[in-house]
């Protein structure tokens, strides 16, 4: 449930209220927004039932959360979130663009993806240094060395980094190095792992599985969020279906969808959702167009020697093309690039 306080509630009004949800066994969750503060109150229902909050003094009324996911809904917070990534806001009116290589493959190389996506107006750099692949012979990534690379990059570029966490034993590395950290698809279900990040003071984006519902979405950004840590972005990255065309099926009616359920900030991976380059532009703009708050763009200085995702990556004069593209796209829709 959730307790909207009236505009002339005292500081120790609310004290109170906090103490007594608190020694009833139940976790208080306070949200400040522009019209109305509230206080979500997560525990078994049956605890209060009995418990009068509605005549606490500086209670204006106590709703109910219909929704299974309680602290990342619309009902408990009306506004919508606004997560900073080292002074990059994502949620507001600006489109904001996280691009780079699938995996850190070197220092040069890495280097010159940086700089050619900031020029061309990239907002973050992504780049991988653990990487998930379905075959145990695959590249796996440079692991700690990657990570010092994205970390120089950034001192260069000005980018905050935003690289994948897969084991919560690199947590401490993770923290280390990057601004914000990447929950792939394959953890978006790994609930002992969305609790650690509970207690992790970074941004996360946290990516729809490729079989997941968008309420198994919301819930996993809920182990997130009930475990501490509010600044959660969701990424809508294709769901699988019987389609062969395209490496997987981009759900891009999740995003409005998403939006109506809850205040997180959404942003699109069109490069896993299609594995196509061809198809990257028209999906951004799509993307742009229903909704989106941002766009996560692999970007190789030579897709076709890249050790992993080489189709589904953009040269780096592609993407400054796509760049200034998709800019009218975004004024026509009241954003901006």
């Amino acid at each position: 449930m959730i307790i909207v306080l009236k505009a002339t509630a005292t500081e120790e009004q609310k004290r109170h209220i906090l103490e007594k949800i608190e020694s009833l066994g139940l976790r208080p969750h306070v949200s400040v927004g522009v019209k109305r503060t509230v206080i979500g109150v997560i525990g078994p229902e049956d605890a209060v039932r009995n418990v009068p909050l509605a005549a606490f003094p500086g209670v204006e009324t106590v709703v109910p959360i219909l929704q299974p996911f309680k602290l990342v809904s619309r009902e408990f917070k009306e506004d919508d979130t606004i997560v900073t990534v080292r002074g990059v806001e994502i949620g507001r009116k600006k489109i904001v663009v996280m691009a780079g290589p699938c995996s850190v493959e070197g220092r040069d190389m890495l280097l010159e993806v940086a700089t050619h996506v900031s020029r061309a107006g990239a907002s973050l750099l992504r780049g991988g240094a653990f990487k998930p692949r379905t075959s145990p012979y695959s590249f796996q990534g440079l692991g700690e060395n990657a990570l010092k690379c994205l970390a120089e990059a950034r001192e260069k570029t000005g980018l905050p980094v935003v690289t994948e966490l897969m084991d919560p034993r690199d947590i401490p590395l993770i923290e280390k190095y990057a601004d914000m950290v990447q929950i792939g698809m394959r953890n978006m279900s790994n609930f002992a792992l969305l609790r650690e990040l509970g207690a992790l003071k970074k941004p996360i984006l946290l990516k729809r599985g490729n079989m997941a519902t968008i309420n198994e979405l919301l819930m996993s950004a809920e182990y997130i969020v009930s475990s501490g840590n509010p600044n959660v972005v969701l990424c809508e990255r294709g769901i699988r279906t019987f389609e062969t065309q395209t490496r997987n099926t981009p759900d891009l009616i999740s995003v409005p969808v998403i939006k109506q359920l809850s205040h997180l900030p959404v942003i699109v991976d069109p490069s896993h959702a299609t594995g196509r380059r061809d198809l990257i532009e028209p999906l951004c703009r799509a993307a742009i167009a229903i909704g989106a708050d941002g766009l996560l763009v692999e970007v190789h200085p030579d897709p076709e020697t890249a050790m992993s995702d080489g189709p589904q990556s953009l040269a780096p004069d592609q993407f400054a093309d796509m760049m200034r593209g998709l800019a009218s796209v975004a004024r026509a829709v009241g954003r901006e690039l």
